[in-house]
């Protein structure tokens, strides 16, 4: 099997005739399907090509986020732009490129007159390798090495503070890929100065790095993935600073947009599983529960026990499941239940759609019962008319293409990178938790005899604070992923909700729900932007699982509560339709707002704060805030 990263084997063959199609394109939308294949270099440089084309002949862009992308290193990355270009499209994300002056990493973060100050940018990569540190290599010599490691790392620190502060840009930080030979062998790690050793160490202390303004590309990994002699051309290095090997240009740019991607909230949560040849080998409704092929001593069980092991670690990390089979409810179950070698067991999965409807329809009710978008789901099925049907009737799901060989099933949904995370918190831990439960209450809901009933059977306690330190990154996570409901679906960044914390010209919130079927978490965010006369609604989002459980009144209400207390008049709330949150195109109508006359988008809503009245509401209330009004 080819590696799998080389390759992009995760990802279908693109169409024979590929090339054809990028020419008919007319529209950005047949360049994200086109993009959704296996594309080597020259491809994704087309993709490029045309998708600038489009672009500039005013083609639809179907509203993709646009994001202004600068890139400073210490070597010729202009040739990287159109991997990059048509990588971020198949994350449904344009990239607008300017490149720094090259090798000029003090000059560009500290000059006042400089590329990234004349031209602000949203993200930054300072795409580097160990060339461009000072490194001093001093084997043995304990003292000079530590103090060296200290330069280097300080340097780096200078660097992307520098470019931070210019215009508040993210900065994206590569490690070091390691060095392809070693002067010392075996022991070269081990001893103190040597180059492989100072580099190792960095690393690490890159690792340990909490700074909200800065991510780190982890490109080390990604040598290590395709093998660091592979990844190191010097030939091409000597002759025109080329940074690595060209074959890899297409992994690399998936590799660093993923990361961008999953800055912007758009990794996947939801794994779901085909059972028969995906979880075990053999058909349950053929061959039994004693015929399926699963657990130790048989290489195929093994293989098929590696998937589910993979599944239950990224549940850990809370990446819901879900079930999707052609199969008797009863019979699909049946192993879940019984089998001995069955890693994955019913309590796991908050969805089990067994039936003998299509995969694509099952798909879009496991998405309902989980209140999440399709662009949130992965399907995994050995099947390939099965993974075709789905990437045709439902574009928007995950689909990894995966290899003959069950023995591959795990590596080929990691190396996706569906699920590539920025950070991990408590919450994170629970999600699948969060989900599983949304579950139990679409069955308590079935159970009642109107929505009021069901709603105080629920037993909800909504709590509503401040931002703070500790709930920034949760906040920002929240921000940068909800699209759905969502009234302005404006971005903020860990460091920018951290000013926030600490800005008296803002009232902020930050809304967690619990209920008798457990913990849903932070569900809603509010950014209210102070003016003397009125308060300005700068942000309003919620988790899409609470929808129709009046969560939206209380919020109004204690926004209202507080914006008496601070002798304000108006409350005037914003609406910017995008192509996804038009389930709060009536928002502000339904909460009693009249809309203010103008002839320009975006919609402008206002309320009087003395004439709304008190609402009761089924949940208690707890507030923790200690606002400064």
């Amino acid at each position: 099997m080819a590696n799998v990263y080389e390759s992009l084997g995760w990802l279908p063959a693109p169409p024979v005739d590929f090339y054809q199609q990028v020419a008919n394109a007319e529209s950005c939308q047949a360049l994200v399907r086109l993009v959704k294949h296996a594309l080597d270099d020259n491809q994704l440089r087309r993709i490029s090509k045309k998708l600038k084309s489009l672009r500039e002949r005013g083609a639809d862009s179907m509203q993709l986020p646009i994001i202004k992308f600068g890139i400073i290193g210490n070597s010729t990355t202009q040739l990287l732009e159109p991997t990059l270009v048509g990588s971020a499209l198949r994350f449904g994300i344009l990239l607008d490129v300017i490149h720094a002056e090259f090798n000029q990493l003090p000059q560009v973060a500290f000059s006042e007159r400089d590329t990234f100050t004349v031209n602000p940018m949203d993200v930054v990569l300072v795409s580097v390798d160990h060339r461009s540190l000072p490194f001093v290599a001093c084997p043995g010599d304990v003292v000079k090495a530590q103090s060296n490691l200290e330069d280097c790392l300080e340097y780096l620190m200078q660097i992307t503070d520098g470019i931070h502060k210019k215009n508040k840009s993210h900065v994206m930080l590569q490690n070091f890929a390691p060095l392809g030979e070693d002067i010392f062998g075996s022991y070269e790690r081990r001893l103190p100065g040597t180059l492989a050793w100072l580099i190792n160490q960095l690393n690490t202390r890159l690792d340990l790095l909490n700074l909200m303004h800065v991510s780190i590309v982890d490109i080390a990994g990604l040598a290590a993935n395709v093998g660091v002699a592979n990844w190191h051309n010097q030939t091409l290095w000597h002759l025109g600073k080329i940074p690595f090997a060209p074959k890899y240009n297409p992994i690399y740019g998936d590799w660093v947009m993923r990361l961008v991607a999953a800055r912007l909230g758009r990794s996947r949560r939801c794994l779901i599983l085909d059972l028969d040849n995906t979880l075990w080998g053999g058909t349950i409704g053929d061959d039994g529960l004693n015929g399926i092929i699963i657990g130790n001593g048989h290489a195929t069980g093994e293989a098929h026990t590696a998937l589910q092991r993979t599944a239950l670690a990224l549940r850990e990390r809370g990446v819901v499941l879900a079930v999707s089979s052609k199969n008797e409810d009863s019979v699909a179950r049946s192993p879940f239940k019984e089998h001995p070698d069955m890693l994955l067991r019913e309590h796991h999965i908050a969805v089990f759609q067994a039936n003998w409807q299509d995969k694509a329809s099952n798909i879009e009710a496991i998405a309902s019962a989980l209140s999440l978008g399709l662009e949130s789901m992965v399907f995994v099925d050995d099947n390939p008319a099965e993974r075709m049907q789905v990437r045709v009737v439902l574009p928007s799901v995950a689909v990894p293409e995966l290899p003959e060989d069950p023995a591959f099933f795990s590596q080929t949904l990691l190396a996706a990178g569906y699920f590539e995370a920025v950070g991990f918190s408590g919450e994170d831990r629970i999600r699948a938790a969060f989900y599983q439960d949304n579950g139990k209450r679409i069955e308590t809901l079935k159970k009642s005899s109107n929505l009021d009933d069901y709603l105080k059977s629920l037993d909800m306690e909504v709590n509503f604070a401040p931002f703070d330190k500790l709930g920034t990154p949760r906040i920002s996570q929240l921000i940068n992923k909800s699209n759905q409901f969502n009234l302005t679906t404006r971005r903020y960044s860990e460091a920018e909700i951290a000013e926030l914390v600490l800005n008296p010209e803002y009232f902020t919130l930050q809304v967690r729900l619990k209920d008798v079927h457990g913990d849903n978490g932070m569900i809603s965010v509010i950014i209210c932007k102070k003016n003397r006369s009125h308060w300005n609604i700068d942000t309003w989002l919620m988790s899409c699982r609470v929808l129709g459980r009046r969560v939206e009144e209380a919020v109004l209400q204690h926004i209202l509560k507080y914006a008496r207390i601070a002798n304000v008049d108006k409350l005037i709330g914003t609406y910017i339709p995008t192509a996804r949150n038009m389930i709060v195109r009536d928002h502000y109508a339904k909460l009693g707002f009249t809309k203010i006359p103008n002839n320009e988008e975006p919609d402008r809503w206002e309320i009087n704060t003395l004439e709304h009245p008190e609402l009761s509401l089924p949940m208690r209330i707890t507030d923790s805030s200690a606002l400064t009004i």
